[in-house]
């Protein structure tokens, strides 16, 4: 099994930003649980030279504790202070821009919350310092900061450290979030879009006061949009580094159709020889296995989506919905 750290990270924040009636005794088995998942994740770490899960659920722990404003060990700090000084938490293939973030977001909840000795809170500020101006450089031309779910994350970094205003980069951000925010469709993709949409991080959940706390949750529309007419044709392409790849199939969809709707109804035409399974995540489904190669976490691989020839999908299987004559892409990838 391996340690549930990202998921019992996010769960605590969604706990402390609740405002929950007082239960010490339940909230302290949960951190303490935390924190021996972040003592489990690095198990592997002589063998493998990084945590079990990544350093993306590895610092997402650390945040959690510190805005529960409980202490962590300074070894677990080093940890997190030695691969951003050494670039490991920066995959080869990049895509690293959430990863920063969220470690940066940490170091600045440490240093906020001195919950660390004088000595490494300066170590901490020069780490995000750097974080924050590698987030500047990583902006691409569309505003995002490597994509737009990771956006999010590294605007936080901005709000919590009081730099809206004199970085540029977070203006552009903003504006491309507000013209696709119809890619935030999950729960969970909707709480980290919310926050800086109103320019809070999740560093003010720690300074929320629940006694002012006002009951505001009220019940959205339950309306369902109208039904899109007519079909669409999407093309699917399956490419990996084995002899039964690359493959490729039509399918025919009412127009709408999600990329899940698609790999299903492709598993359903004849002869049957395309098969996907996916995961469950806090972000919706994962797509893990295509034809039978199951992408392998202890292998760094994933499954990649793009829309051909080379343009990679801002949004996963569940929220995807292609367009007419579109071949989609689906690529045995390393991270």
């Amino acid at each position: 099994e391996w340690p549930e750290t990202g998921r019992l990270a996010l769960y605590l924040l969604g706990l402390r930003a609740t405002c929950p009636p007082p239960e010490p005794s339940s909230q302290r088995s949960l951190v303490t649980w935390l924190k021996y998942y972040l003592e489990e994740d690095w198990a592997g770490s002589r063998q493998h030279g990084h945590p079990l899960t990544s350093y993306y659920q590895y610092s997402l722990g650390v945040l959690a504790l510190c805005v529960h404003r409980k202490r962590v060990r300074e070894e677990v700090i080093h940890r997190l202070l030695e691969a951003e000084r050494h670039s490991r938490i920066r995959p080869a293939a990049g895509g690293a821009a959430d990863t920063e973030a969220v470690v940066a977001l940490a170091f600045t909840c440490l240093e906020r919350e001195r919950l660390a000795g004088s000595r490494l809170l300066s170590e901490l500020r020069a780490a995000r310092r750097r974080l924050r101006k590698r987030m500047v450089e990583a902006q691409g031309p569309d505003g995002f900061f490597g994509n737009i779910y990771s956006t999010p994350w590294a605007m936080q970094v901005f709000i919590s450290s009081n730099t809206c205003q004199t970085e540029p980069v977070y203006g552009r951000a903003v504006a491309a979030l507000q013209e696709n925010l119809d890619a935030f469709t999950t729960a969970a993709t909707m709480a980290q879009a919310l926050p800086v949409l109103h320019g809070r991080s999740y560093l003010d959940i720690a300074s929320t006061s629940c006694q002012k706390e006002l009951d505001t949750l009220t019940p959205i529309s339950s309306e369902l949009p109208p039904e899109t007419m007519g079909n669409v044709t999407v093309g699917l392409v399956v490419e990996c580094p084995l002899q039964q790849c690359p493959q490729q199939w039509q399918v025919t969809m009412p127009a709408g159709a999600s990329l899940l709707d698609v790999l299903r109804a492709a598993t359903a035409q004849e002869p049957h020889n395309f098969t996907f399974d996916t995961q469950d995540t806090s972000q919706g489904p994962l797509l893990s296995t295509v034809l039978g190669l199951e992408a392998q976490r202890q292998k760094r691989s994933y499954w990649k989506l793009l829309s051909a020839p080379s343009i990679n999908l801002q949004m996963g299987v569940a929220e995807y919905r292609p367009r007419d004559g579109e071949t989609i892409i689906l690529r045995l990838s390393k991270w």
